[in-house]
């Protein structure tokens, strides 16, 4: 009898931890999904004005949709214009049209949810690269898929929004998910969002960005830089390290190069995460098959948790200039 219990026992840990470990893996699975496809050579790495491009923003579009974002002006699009040097990516014009994706989750507090928090992460990549462009291999003409950059950081996006859809009761303050494009060409994504805000621009507390998080090392370092541009922010970014599986490395300035810088040039608070570089960056070899979902899944959950702790924050939500 006591032998069978043992064998009840163990058996009954083994499932469990089957059970823990399938519920692991369920995000990354959802992150594997999304970066796939959107680093697949179908899109032909997402060039501004191209159909890949398009087909990206509609995918986006797709699950800002699914997960039940509310649209601004009736439209998840944001429509704007690009000049590209005639030729690239058969280019026919040095003006193309692209579009920021967005939608926002309205807050559950009847006063905060006047105030926003904004998640983003940029969409678009360099095509086929080749001369001009910002391929780190010129004379090489072949399609950047931009797997890590920034397939991962759109993929993080629609983890954490799938995540906060599954909230009974949603953050005390709004948020609004946005994907941008035209980041490769100098933010040009994130700058026509500050100078066409479809709120005011005060009500504009905290902005995170993602860009390359699907690269994380054998230390599980998440690096983050303007931590420091809103109250308690750099403890609370450590404080959220703990039992996260992460080691967050956390700069309060070495505010970055990507979508945020928009934001916090406009004095809004702005955080950029990412899991480093490496030698694939720009070139056509920053495939799928090198990005790790595991670690993916990890920092969508960290972001995740800071997104929701910084929309239910009970103190105000200032901008602190980090020189």
């Amino acid at each position: 009898m006591k032998f069978l219990q043992k064998i009840n026992f163990a058996c009954g840990l083994l499932l469990l931890s089957l059970i823990v470990n399938a519920q692991k893996s369920k995000l990354a699975q959802t992150f594997y999904k999304h970066d796939k496809y959107l680093s697949s050579d179908k899109l032909e790495g997402r060039f501004v004005g191209t159909k890949g491009n398009n087909d990206a923003a509609s995918y986006i579009k797709k699950y800002f949709k699914k997960y039940g974002l509310k649209e601004f002006n009736n439209n998840y699009y944001q429509p704007f214009k690009v000049f590209v040097k005639e030729g690239i990516n058969k280019a026919k014009s040095d003006s193309v049209s692209t579009q920021n994706v967005l939608g926002y989750i309205e807050g559950s507090d009847e006063k905060l949810k006047n105030d926003f928090i904004v998640i983003g992460a940029h969409y678009d990549h360099w095509g086929w690269g080749g001369s001009g462009s910002g391929s780190k291999k010129k004379d090489t003409v072949a399609i950047h898929n931009g797997a890590d950059d920034n397939a991962s950081g759109v993929s993080a996006l629609l983890c954490i929004l799938q995540e906060v859809s599954k909230l009974k009761i949603k953050p005390k303050r709004s948020i609004i998910f946005i994907s941008f494009s035209g980041e490769e060409e100098g933010l040009l994504g994130s700058k026509y969002f500050i100078n066409h805000l479809p709120i005011k621009k005060e009500t504009v507390k905290v902005m995170l960005n993602m860009d390359m998080v699907g690269r994380l090392n054998a230390e599980k370092q998440i690096y983050m830089g303007g931590a420091g541009t809103f109250p308690n922010g750099v403890d609370l970014m450590k404080k959220l390290g703990q039992n996260s599986g992460l080691n967050p490395v956390v700069f309060a300035g070495d505010v970055g190069g990507s979508d945020h810088v928009s934001f916090y040039k406009a004095s809004i608070s702005a955080v950029g995460f990412h899991t480093g570089g490496h030698p694939q960056y720009h070139t056509p070899e920053d495939d799928f098959d090198l990005i790790n979902f595991e670690g993916g899944a990890l920092v969508s959950k960290y972001i995740y948790n800071a997104l929701v702790s910084i929309a239910n924050y009970d103190e105000e939500l200032v901008f602190i200039r980090q020189d």
